[in-house]
């Protein structure tokens, strides 16, 4: 697999990355062999970015990254995970998404300058590894005032000893992100996970957040390029986050289906291909439950799809960033 520099960090990473909400238990359970594998295949095929944080399954996906990447050679491979929330008995911010979350703890939110610290510490032990590459602030926006001067005071402070290599945001959204960068200022931020928000069905981020990212040096992780499958299954009751598809969404699937039906391009290999033309996007996280799913989006990326697909979804008005598509 093709191994990219991350923007001005000196750390490289595989095109394609594999996020690890899913294998914590992210709306249904998964044995916890079956997420090995998973990490295992992963490595089998090349991918050497690996995405977690505390709050997915409470602890259970970071446990379980420990347990399949620390007997790795530990210069092969980028780390990432978060701050802002930390795991501890009777944390009251419960999220109801996880399957199998370990009894008697919850996640508390706090992006306290002291808390940050904490909850690197505690995602080392967790994972039982001694570095990691990239940290980013969670969910900003939920204390924006703090998330953007305590805990990136401690984030500042950790890459400047040298203990990790990257200071980062893990957003939903690219105005949360878009504004964290204008208030802190250039040459804080290095890179920012962003799910959901540059894809064949949302572009939003390529309004600001883009242009701002390539001005400042600053590069995006993609995620969320499935949209929780919608492109795949928009059907009721698909596991995608809707319970009814809104019709300006299913119209937009509809036609994007069409033009993949025309230049017989799998519609999820466009969707995993679209955001990597944007210069500022080294590579796309994905998440997967199982040895095949990891194997099938890895295919994805070797696809061939033809220059035509792409003029023709710009025609269409689906794609508004056709000077970024080679």
């Amino acid at each position: 697999m093709e191994m990219v520099e991350l923007g001005r960090t000196g750390l490289t990473v595989s095109r394609l990355g594999l996020g690890l909400a899913s294998l914590g238990g992210m709306f249904a359970a998964v044995p916890e062999q079956q997420a090995i594998a998973t990490i295992d295949r992963a490595w089998e095929l090349g991918i050497r970015l690996f995405d977690t944080a505390p709050v997915y399954g409470y602890g259970l996906s970071e446990r379980r990254a420990g347990l399949a990447l620390r007997g790795r050679p530990r210069s092969a491979f980028i780390l990432c995970t978060k701050v802002g929330r930390l795991i501890e008995p009777g944390g009251p911010d419960i999220q109801p998404i996880w399957a199998e979350p370990p009894r008697g703890v919850g996640p508390r939110l706090d992006y306290s300058y002291a808390a940050v610290m904490r909850s690197f510490e505690e995602s080392l032990a967790r994972m039982g590894i001694d570095r990691i590459d990239v940290l980013h602030i969670h969910d900003p926006e939920l204390d924006f005032t703090k998330a953007s001067t305590s805990a990136l005071k401690a984030l500042t402070e950790l890459r400047g000893r040298g203990t990790i290599g990257a200071v980062s945001l893990g957003v939903n959204h690219a105005d949360v992100a878009a504004r964290f960068l204008r208030s802190v200022g250039p040459a804080t931020l290095d890179c920012i996970l962003l799910a959901g928000r540059y894809t064949l069905l949302d572009q939003s981020a390529g309004d600001d957040l883009l242009p701002l990212c390539r001005d400042l040096g600053v590069v995006v992780l993609a995620a969320g390029v499935f949209q929780g499958g919608v492109l795949a299954d928009s059907s009721k009751g698909a596991p995608h986050g809707y319970g009814v598809v809104p019709p300006a969404l299913a119209t937009r699937i509809e036609g994007l289906r069409g033009i993949c039906r025309r230049y017989a391009v799998p519609p999820l290999a466009a969707a995993a291909q679209f955001p990597l033309a944007h210069p500022v996007v080294p590579a796309v996280v994905v998440g997967a439950r199982t040895p095949a799913e990891i194997a099938e989006v890895a295919a994805m990326l070797d696809q061939e799809i033809p220059g035509e697909f792409w003029w023709a979804l710009e025609r269409e008005g689906l794609i508004t960033a056709r000077a970024e598509i080679g």
